[in-house]
């Protein structure tokens, strides 16, 4: 019997090996639940040879509350323009799978899902090996880089930092924490000191080390010390400058970090960097990944999109709002996550609107609040858009569009990632999309999937002083 056909999709010959075979990945933490740590990816990365701890290999390490996914794909944008090859791992996706590993833009093809995936369960089996689902992945696309020989690779955390599956690797270029707020307190500690720590934790010996601004610096500085790890910067004193103002717009600060990134890098590997101008910079650093203060139009309404899943970023999102768009009105469809400060979130979306302008859906992913606990952390959003009987976010999206477009609002569609593949599709985007037979088992009554920590526990590792 294969190891495809050990899932029991054998059958299912309607269905890809591509379909099948990310099913079986999102299937895996339900056999083996998250228990953090680097004793599992470790031993697979060094049974494929360590790829990502070749010297000739430029890793950047990106760690942070908000803001590591634009950073990551800011520097990895950039680092493009010098005609190098770049990967990028990144998380959680929006609509497919594919999103998370990329080479120069290129999403990982489904024959190489097929191709590579089964060689990362063939050893697991043969070496006893219980890796998760981020595991299996973080595995998955380092195979992904080694095959396409890539120059440069860029890397964001999953969760934390410390006992991280992305922290396997041994000797990064360049090690950057973009910001640092409460978020995964259970697994990550209490308190923002805390959570630097284990974010922290992706600081390595020699390592050059950029923190952004909203960081407890001195708690960073000091696990810099600690470890032996190379010069501190902050951005501020790579770019030779400071904003003159204090910054209500993440994508500004983003900017600055990725810019001062690629500076230390030239710096580090000039031979590598030598054909990067400023213009390349100036230039690379103004993409924002999809749901980052996404415009769109549909239709003859404007819609942005944009993934503000905690109070920091949601009050952000709030205020970038009115200052882009100080005379237009917003109507809102927003879902958020189970784990974030709900009552919080809510009082920063009634500080733009009222009530009657909001529209409450879940998504259909275990770590998605449900609307009824919504509605009991703040008891004015009694009054929002919503239904218990349909939950569908399609629905919602439609008909906030059409009362967008009477009233001359600007649709804005926050909150979790995981209501952003079918909000996305309800919008009209043609981009891939993971089937109904994947994303079936990627959420909807499944305890333990993808980004789902909440049966985690945590391995003996690396003390959380070092």
């Amino acid at each position: 019997m294969s190891l495809l056909e050990s899932t029991g999709d054998a059958s299912s010959t309607a269905h890809t090996d591509y379909e099948k075979w990310v099913r079986r990945l999102y299937l895996t933490n339900l056999f083996h639940p998250v228990k953090m740590g680097l004793t599992n990816i470790q031993r697979l990365h060094k049974l494929v040879g360590n790829p990502m701890d070749d010297p000739s290999r430029v890793v950047v390490h990106i760690a942070g509350t908000n803001g590591k996914g634009s950073v990551a794909l800011k520097i990895a944008n950039t680092l493009r323009q010098s005609g190098k090859r770049v990967g990028i791992f990144c998380s959680p996706h929006v609509s497919s799978f594919r999103e998370r590993m990329q080479v120069n833009g290129e999403l990982i093809s489904e024959d190489e899902v097929v191709d590579l995936l089964p060689q990362v369960y063939e050893l697991c089996v043969k070496h006893d090996i219980p890796a998760t689902f981020f595991e299996i992945t973080t595995l998955l696309a380092f195979l992904f880089y080694e095959k396409h020989q890539v120059d440069f690779v860029v890397l964001e955390t999953g969760l934390g930092g410390r006992l991280d599956a992305t922290n396997s690797i041994a000797h990064p270029a360049l090690a950057v924490i973009t910001s640092i707020g409460l978020e995964h307190t259970r697994i990550l500690g209490d308190t923002v000191e805390k959570i630097a720590k284990e974010k922290g934790g992706i600081i390595k010996k020699g390592c050059p080390v950029l923190v952004g601004p909203n960081c407890p610096q001195g708690v960073l500085e000091d696990c810099a010390k600690r470890v032996g790890a190379g010069s501190y910067y902050v951005p501020d004193l790579v770019l030779g400058d400071s904003l003159d103002h204090q910054t209500t717009d993440y994508d500004e600060e983003n900017q600055r970090i990725a810019s001062a990134a690629i500076l230390l890098l030239q710096q580090s590997h000039p031979n590598l960097l030598e054909d990067l101008t400023s213009d390349d910079i100036q230039k690379g650093v103004l993409i924002r990944p999809p749901c980052r203060f996404e415009e769109v139009q549909v239709g003859q309404v404007k819609a942005i999109l944009d993934v503000a899943h905690n109070p920091p970023a949601m009050e952000y999102l709030m205020v970038k709002l009115q200052n882009t768009y100080p005379s237009q009105s917003f109507r809102f469809v927003v879902g958020m996550s189970s784990d974030k400060d709900l009552g919080q979130c809510a009082r920063s979306l009634l500080s733009a609107v009222g009530p009657s302008s909001i529209h409450l859906v879940e998504a259909a992913h275990p770590r998605a609040a449900k609307i009824p606990d919504i509605v009991a952390a703040e008891p004015k959003f009694s009054d929002c858009h919503f239904s218990l009987d349909d939950r569908s976010i399609t629905k919602q999206v439609i008909n906030s569009l059409q009362l967008a477009e009477e009233n001359g609002e600007i649709l804005v569609v926050c909150g979790s990632v995981f209501l952003m593949a079918e909000a996305r599709q309800a919008l009209g985007f043609d981009e891939p999309r993971d089937s109904d037979y994947i994303s079936e088992v990627a959420g909807a009554g499944l305890r333990q999937m993808q980004e789902n920590f909440g049966n985690t526990t945590i391995e003996d590792g690396p003390s959380r002083q070092q």
